[in-house]
């Protein structure tokens, strides 16, 4: 399968580069998989759309200040990807070629780093050494790492947050969940619809590029997730009862069919690669919730295999003509 098959041609003026105010004002494109009907909402519509028979499943991971600006003594920027043990990261570095393995990085009087190893793909892995508290330090000195067609935009870090972001370790949003609002989890509630989190640190993983032609050659980065014995107990009986599960974005995707057997999760802890395109048999998903995605991405193949590649494009031809709001601070699909 050919990396050109999930091409397409964006104009920039329909890239958001701000959420709406509030958040439950974008739009929501309903994508019917069975009908192929597609029809148009808002997103505080959801709770009118959805009934008792659906259950939806959220990614609490929060977005850390993964962005760094550090001393060589030449400037320095360096992006935190993914925690490999107390104070040891992989490292996306610019310019890179300045970092050999033992080069010293001073970030300020309290935190300084060294690398320990240069991967095959350029990645750097870095000791940080710090006089207190790494986790603190970093929330002081570091930036959030805003994807770059936002920069220079006046949207603010705090934006680039869900509402129930609680555990640390994200470089980027889990943005399918930037929609939800108080007053939309209030109304899912008033309706008796339940509510789960799962956690998976959005990294490299989730965002990476596509740099083979054949999609089948791509090989994911692993990504930290978790599902405790509690939530896979709840989904299992609920799938059992007969309701339906809406994962609420990608990476909440990625846990559950991670974690899926026979159509049964199982509480896991650990790394995951999975790497989700046309051919690929779900086990667990019934419904999903997700924003509109890049070109070429694995995030789009991922919708595609879910919803059917002719219908997602017949989709997102649709949104361009109606100017539908792309990306991480715009709007959103729910696909049945």
């Amino acid at each position: 399968m050919k990396i050109s098959e999930f091409d397409y041609n964006l104009p920039n003026s329909l890239i958001a580069t701000e959420p709406k105010n509030p958040r439950h004002l974008s739009n929501l494109m309903v994508i019917d998989r069975k009908s192929k009907k597609i029809t148009h909402k808002k997103f505080f519509d959801l709770p009118k759309i959805l009934n008792k028979n659906c259950v939806l499943v959220f990614n609490d991971s929060k977005v850390i200040k993964a962005r760094l600006f550090g001393k060589i003594p030449a400037k320095i920027e360096i992006l935190l990807t993914k925690k490999l043990d107390k104070n040891l990261w992989e490292c996306l570095c610019k310019p890179g070629k300045k970092l050999k393995i033992g080069t010293n990085i001073r970030f300020n009087k309290d935190l300084s780093g060294k690398v320990t190893k240069i991967n095959k793909d350029g990645s750097r892995i870095i000791k940080f050494s710090s006089k207190k508290d790494f986790k603190k330090i970093i929330e002081k000195l570091g930036h959030t790492p805003l994807p770059p067609y936002i920069k220079g935009s006046k949207a603010k870090s705090s934006q680039y947050q869900t509402i129930y972001a609680k555990e640390d370790g994200s470089v980027a949003a889990p943005t399918a969940g930037l929609h939800f609002t108080k007053k939309v989890f209030s109304d899912l509630e008033k309706k008796g619809i339940a509510t789960y989190f799962v956690t998976l640190h959005v990294g490299r993983g989730t965002f990476e590029p596509v740099k083979v032609d054949d999609i089948k050659d791509h090989k994911m980065h692993s990504e930290w997730f978790t599902i405790d014995n509690k939530t896979a107990t709840a989904l299992n009986n609920a799938k059992t009862s007969g309701k339906k599960i809406l994962a609420v974005g990608t990476t909440t995707v990625r846990v559950l069919e991670s974690c899926a057997k026979n159509g049964k999760l199982t509480s896991t802890s650990g790394e995951t690669n999975i790497f989700i395109y046309p051919g690929y048999k779900w086990q667990f998903v019934d419904k999903m919730l997700t924003n509109f995605h890049l070109p070429k991405s694995t995030l789009l193949m991922l919708v595609s295999s879910f919803a059917g590649k002719t219908l997602i494009q017949k989709a997102y031809k649709t949104a361009i003509m109606k100017k539908y709001r792309f990306y991480s601070f715009g709007d959103v699909t729910l696909m049945v």
